[in-house]
């Protein structure tokens, strides 16, 4: 596979989760913990499916300690982290926050072995930043009373973990996408205990609602993170760390069609300076050319 057929791949976790608001607003009043061990589970036996015409693929479980870990941790541990923000914290607030994580993939992509940071990724990725803040602006601004600080420090930490998990996947490059599946499980697993400790169950009311929840579980809980494993491992990590600031405008513009929101100005200026962004770090550096 060719660096560039894994980006295209990889892109299309950025596709998938700009259906995550859409598709979560559709299933009601489910709890998060509770939606979350629904959908992940749903997400795992995806890749368990695959199995019946690939058996090798059961094979991928057998993995070293510390890589259940970073399976584990940046899947159940990005997600109870955001949940946490989302509880202690204004959402807007909270998703711009947590919408650093792009970044921190540009970033973090340079402590690579063979890779280096070039301007055209950074300036990219503060223009699509940029452009989320923007997006945040537009819904009311950003509230900074003190009693939010806890939501707000689990959303930056929340950032830190999702660009370490998805940078770290690089480093573990051998390992099988087979794998997601163990750890889309295991998630699952976790978020059904902390739903039972946290939370008082809410089952669907409508056939449209256990439609969405298996629409989540098949595309943004579930296909993104197989994707995104092989744009991680073998594509172009930093043009995929910039093009994920596309997902919340993505996301926004569905929600306006579904009828869920308005169409707005701050709207159009901030798909364009996403849209910029991933352009720019679509540059290549001229070479030099000697006599």
């Amino acid at each position: 596979m060719t660096p560039r057929t894994a980006t295209t791949i990889g892109l299309t976790a950025i596709l998938f989760w700009s259906l995550l608001a859409l598709f979560t607003a559709a299933t009601g009043r489910i709890p998060p913990f509770q939606l979350n061990a629904m959908t992940f589970l749903v997400g795992g036996l995806v890749g368990m499916v695959s199995w019946i015409a690939r058996p090798e693929g059961i094979g991928a479980l057998r993995q070293k300690p510390v890589v259940w870990a970073l399976g584990i941790g940046g899947l159940f541990g990005y997600h109870a982290l955001y949940f946490a923000a989302l509880r202690w914290a204004p959402p807007a607030e909270s998703g711009l926050i947590n919408y650093l994580w792009p970044l921190l993939i540009v970033l973090f992509s340079s402590l690579l072995p063979g890779e280096h940071l070039r301007r055209a990724h950074l300036v990219g990725a503060l223009l699509g930043f940029a452009g989320v803040v923007v997006l945040i602006a537009g819904r009311g601004g950003f509230d900074a009373r003190a009693e939010y600080l806890p939501g707000y420090l689990c959303a930056f930490v929340a950032a830190f973990v999702w660009g370490a998990y998805s940078v770290l996947s690089r480093r573990f490059g051998q390992v099988p996408t087979d794998a997601v599946a163990g750890f889309c499980l295991m998630t699952s697993l976790l978020s059904g205990v902390c739903h039972f400790a946290f939370e008082t169950t809410v089952w669907p009311e409508t056939t449209t609602q256990w439609l969405a929840v298996l629409a989540l579980g098949l595309g943004p809980v579930g296909a993104a993170f197989y994707v995104w494993d092989i744009g991680m491992k073998r594509g172009d990590i930093r043009l995929l760390g910039v093009a994920s600031y596309a997902a919340p405008v993505l996301s926004t513009l569905l929600l306006v069609l579904a009828g869920y929101a308005e169409p707005t100005l701050t709207l159009a200026l901030s798909c364009g300076l996403i849209v910029a962004g991933a352009l720019v770090a679509t540059l290549t550096p001229k070479r030099t050319v000697r006599a």
